[in-house]
Order: C-alpha cells, then sequence, then structure tokens
C-alpha cells in the first residue's frame, strides 16, 4: 500500500537514525526529503509545505521530554504532523438497538459495489447482522454482481431486476427486511458524477425514502488531488457522514487522495487496501502513518491485548507464555490472528517485521490457517487438551472429519509443535514483553 510513499518516509528517517548527530542541516535535508516524498505521492503543495515547515521549526525549537532522544522526538514530530494532514480520529459506531440504515454513494467506476459487499463482510466479521439492498438500475449486471460479493459474506441482498425506480426499491427493500432484527442494512445505489445533476436529483430522492443514519462516500484512490472536489459536490446534495477511500493498495496518487478527502472535514472511515472482500480496514490517521513510518501499529498491538486479556484468562495467558500450551490455546492464537486482520496484517503492524515476509507465503500461511481451524474443531476435549495422543489412525480420523487431507494435519502439529517449543526456548519474553508494555504481563 503507498509503497512508494512508504519507503521514501522510511529513507527519510533511516537518514536522521543513522546519522552521528542532529544539527539544523541535517534537519533541513530530512524536511526536503519528507517534502519529495508527499509530492510525488500527489498530496496538496500547500499541505506539504505546511507539514515541512512545522516539521522544521518543531525539530529545531522544542525540547525532546525527559526519557526521549532528540532524534527520537524528531521522528515523534514527523509522526504528529503526518497524522495531523489526514484528519481527527474518527470515535463512529453503529447504535444498538436499532436498524442502522447506510447510504453507499460515489461515482461511475469508484468500485461502490465492491466495496459494499466488503464492508458487509467487515461488519458481519465484527458480529453485526448486515442486509443489503441493490438500488443501481443503471449499470448492467451490478445486482448480479452484487449478490454474488455479498454470498461471501453472508448477507442476503434485495433487489429487483425488473424495476427501474431506484426510490422505489429501497421503499420495498427496508419494508422486506422490516422487523427481521438486522443491525444493519447498506444501500447500494448507481454510481454518478458531480456534473449530472439527473442523477444527483434521484440521490436525494433515495436519501430521503432512506433517512439513513450514514452516508459513505466511495472514492477512488487513483484519482488523487480530485478527491476534494468530489467529496465536495456529493456533500452539498446530500450531507457526507463518512469517506471510503480504495484502491490504495495500488496507487501512487493515495497520499493525495486521503489528504484531499480529509481536507473536506469528513472523516475517513475505512480504506479498501486490495482485492480480496477481506481488503477494508478502519481508518485511524496515527495507525496508518505509524505504518507508513515502520514504527508499528501500536493500537492494533494494544487491541490485540484487550482481546487477550477478556478473552484469553490469565490461566492461558500464563501457558502460552511458559510454552504449556495446548492446542486450544493454539486454536486461540489462530482467532486472534483472524480477528487482527489475518496474518497480513499482523506483520504489516509489527515494528520491524513489515516487509519480511513475501505475499505469496502470506496467503499460502493464511490458507492453512484457516485449515487448521477447522481441523482443531473436529478434535476430541481430550485431543485438543493433549495433542500428544494424536497417532496415525487418529490423524485419518481428523482429516476425514475436517475434510482436509492427511498431510494437513500432520503440518497442524508440526507448527504446534514449533510454537510451543520456541516459546519454551524464549521462556515467552518476546510474548510477555510486548503484554508487559500493554500492561498486562
Amino acid at each position: 500500500m503507498l509503497d512508494s510513499l512508504k519507503s521514501g518516509l522510511r529513507a527519510a528517517i533511516k537518514k536522521i537514525v543513522s546519522s552521528g548527530a542532529v544539527d539544523e542541516a541535517l534537519i533541513k535535508e530530512l524536511a526536503k526529503d519528507v517534502q519529495r516524498a508527499l509530492l510525488q505521492s500527489d498530496v496538496n503543495v500547500k499541505f506539504v509545505f505546511e507539514i515541512t515547515k512545522n516539521l522544521e521549526e518543531r525539530s529545531l525549537k522544542e525540547t525532546p521530554p525527559p526519557g526521549l532522544s532528540r532524534k527520537d522526538h524528531i521522528v515523534k514530530i514527523l509522526y504528529d504532523e503526518l497524522a495531523k494532514l489526514l484528519g481527527a480520529e474518527d470515535e463512529f459506531s453503529f447504535k444498538p438497538g436499532i436498524t442502522n440504515k447506510v447510504l453507499m454513494l460515489g461515482i461511475q467506476g469508484s468500485g461502490k459495489t465492491t466495496i459494499t459487499a466488503k464492508l458487509a463482510k467487515f461488519l458481519t466479521k465484527q458480529g453485526y447482522r448486515v442486509a443489503v439492498i441493490g438500488a443501481d438500475t443503471y449499470r448492467p449486471g451490478a445486482l448480479t454482481q452484487l449478490r454474488t460479493m455479498c454470498e461471501k459474506a453472508n448477507a442476503e441482498v434485495y433487489g429487483e431486476e425488473s424495476n427501474k425506480d431506484s426510490p422505489d426499491i429501497v421503499k420495498n427493500g427496508l419494508k422486506h427486511f422490516e422487523g427481521q432484527n438486522f443491525d444493519v442494512i447498506i444501500i447500494d445505489t448507481a454510481g454518478r458524477h458531480k456534473e449530472e445533476k439527473e442523477l444527483l436529483e434521484e440521490m436525494t430522492r433515495i436519501s430521503k425514502v432512506a433517512n439513513p443514519d450514514l452516508a459513505l462516500l466511495v472514492i477512488d484512490g487513483t484519482i488523487g488531488q480530485q478527491c476534494y472536489n468530489q467529496a465536495e459536490a456529493f456533500h452539498k446534495t446530500v450531507p457526507v457522514g463518512g469517506i471510503i477511500i480504495t484502491k490504495l493498495d495500488s496507487s501512487a496518487k493515495g497520499g493525495g487522495a486521503l489528504a484531499a478527502a480529509a481536507a473536506t472535514g469528513a472523516k475517513i472511515m475505512y480504506i479498501g487496501t486490495g482485492e480480496r472482500i477481506d481488503d477494508l480496514e478502519k481508518f485511524s490517521p496515527t495507525r496508518f502513518v505509524g505504518r507508513l513510518l515502520g514504527m508499528g501499529d501500536i493500537q492494533a498491538l494494544l487491541d490485540m491485548a484487550k482481546r487477550l486479556e477478556t478473552e484469553g484468562n490469565e490461566e492461558r495467558l500464563k501457558r502460552i507464555t511458559h510454552g504449556k500450551m495446548n492446542m486450544e490455546d493454539f486454536y486461540f492464537q489462530i482467532d486472534e490472528a483472524t480477528k487482527a486482520g489475518g496474518l497480513r496484517n499482523i506483520l504489516e503492524n509489527m515494528p520491524g517485521m513489515s516487509g519480511m515476509v513475501k505475499e505469496d507465503q502470506l496467503e499460502q500461511q493464511e490458507e492453512r490457517m484457516e485449515k487448521w481451524r477447522y481441523i482443531i474443531q473436529s478434535m476430541t476435549k481430550e485431543e485438543k487438551a493433549d495433542p500428544d495422543l494424536i497417532n496415525a489412525s487418529r490423524v485419518k480420523r481428523l482429516a476425514r472429519g475436517s475434510g482436509w487431507p492427511e498431510h494437513e494435519v500432520k503440518e497442524l502439529l508440526k507448527a504446534y509443535k514449533n510454537s510451543k517449543s520456541m516459546m519454551k526456548a524464549s521462556k515467552g519474553r518476546q510474548l510477555q514483553g510486548m503484554l508487559r508494555k500493554m500492561g498486562l504481563g
């Protein structure tokens, strides 16, 4: 994601960190390197000069707080300024006890239908009951595409192939889902352009019928600074409560898109980071900047630690960190990795780990972890408590029960033993250190 910006900023930081001493010339050089990286990522010139001016002034004038070196303080200043550029943290959450209606808006080609399905999957994974209404009556095959994609999200889709009246479809869809205790209903609409008066008027009518709790504007990250004009035009028609930026995985203009969208005052709530249905994440400026700078996503680790604390009791933590874990503990760890956004996100968020594992290896390992979950679910209570009981005949039974070949069962047992041995050898020092920093160890 935003690889050129990432490498440019990290190279600039490396220069500071590896230098013998920090002086005015080095700070000015850092400001120029950051300027270059941001301009190449299509960030608005005015914002770029504002950031680098603040970076330079603060680095020269501020005294680092006790316990922080001058170099670390300068990196922290850069972190703060970039996070500020991308807007404030978003505290939005869906209201409990009611059906929250989400209206999806965007121009044609922004990836709105795909993002609707991704959002349905994202919210389903968070425990929400989600339904979808397909109200795009202009693009041929839009409803079929939406239904196909939403199958992967286990979300029911309401649509009417023969009806060309979008507000009417929305009204019928809301009536269809009434009383079914859905937490969120997502309404997919036709893509439109800020100059298309007729479509913008239709959007107003749909908004009146739906009375949405949240209107989300989907913007293609490859258009860069043009995001500002798009967001402004839509916001004048229907108050936009949040923005989703798509296609950030491949875009050289992604920095410009993020900065421009944030400048409208509407919160960037989600970002699309790839083509898979799971490649959508909640946007946090501080997390995002931490990953760009290679500092790791501290908040993601805190969130994981919170789950470890609430869902995994002290006894489990003690077993894992002392290398005495059983198969249930191993399953718990796999489950945590899934909740945290998969192995890819964990490695991306861990300081020093980003980029160390190849993409194809990551995908293979993620697929393997998914198989392991099914195999562990096929185990008896005794086998989970003591995996050493699993002999050749039990391997065969587990393979039949889970639907995966025997060699996958053996791979799981091997991975479990390796993980246990590593924890035992290090006495859980790495994990304990991480947990201690988070106030859990």
